[in-house]
Formats: structure tokens, C-alpha cells, sequence
């Protein structure tokens, strides 16, 4: 009988590598799923636009033609917007708030006026 090998609950689990760090997400791994939020984003502009197409020579109306293309006109501001955005904090990242919004001025003691 062939050994059969221990497998994980979850199928392919033994090719990945358990995450045993707190460390982020190397700076590659964050590029690429910049890039692909961008692309998938960005996919759904040519849809859009062949959409009014076809809605056009289907119903003749222009109406519904433009709003489909209204719609794609936002998308690649959507996209930039999007793929340039940092990846989620975590619950366990510190917050980086120094906690200078309870602090008083720097003097706040009465002042004296000079009256020349």
C-alpha cells in the first residue's frame, strides 16, 4: 500500500507556510493586491461601455446609454483611489495617537497686561 501523507484540514494546507509573526504584509505582497484591486475595478469599464453600446441597438434609447456610461466614468478615479489606499489595520495595530488632545496649552496661566 502507498504511505499516505497527513493532510490538513483545509486542502493545501501543508504548501503554505503557518504565519507565526506579527510583521506586515511584505512590500511586493502589497503591490501586487494593488494591482489586482485596480484591474478588477478597471475590468468593469469595457463591460460598461460595450453595455451602452448594445443597450443603445437594442432599445434605441440614449437615455439609458448614457447612464451606463455614467456609471463607467467614476471607475478610474474609483480604481487610483483604491489601489494607492494602505491595506486595513489590524485590531492589534497601536494606534499611533500620542494622546495630545488632553493636554492643556503649553501656558495656561492668567497673563498681566502692560499699559504703557
Amino acid at each position: 500500500m502507498p504511505e499516505r501523507k497527513p493532510a490538513g484540514f483545509f486542502r493545501g494546507e501543508k504548501d503554505h507556510p503557518t504565519l507565526i509573526t506579527e510583521a506586515a504584509t511584505s512590500l511586493e505582497q502589497q503591490h501586487r493586491d494593488r494591482v489586482r484591486r485596480y484591474v478588477m475595478i478597471m475590468a468593469f469599464r469595457i463591460p460598461c461601455l460595450v453595455g451602452a453600446a448594445i443597450a443603445y441597438g437594442i432599445w434605441h434609447n440614449w437615455v439609458i446609454s448614457l447612464l451606463i456610461i455614467g456609471v463607467s466614468i467614476p471607475l478610474p478615479w474609483i480604481a487610483v483611489l483604491g489601489a494607492n489606499d494602505r491595506p486595513p489595520r489590524s485590531k492589534d495595530e497601536p494606534s499611533r495617537w500620542d494622546g495630545r488632545r488632553n493636554q492643556k496649552a503649553l501656558d495656561s496661566r492668567p497673563h498681566n497686561a502692560i499699559d504703557s
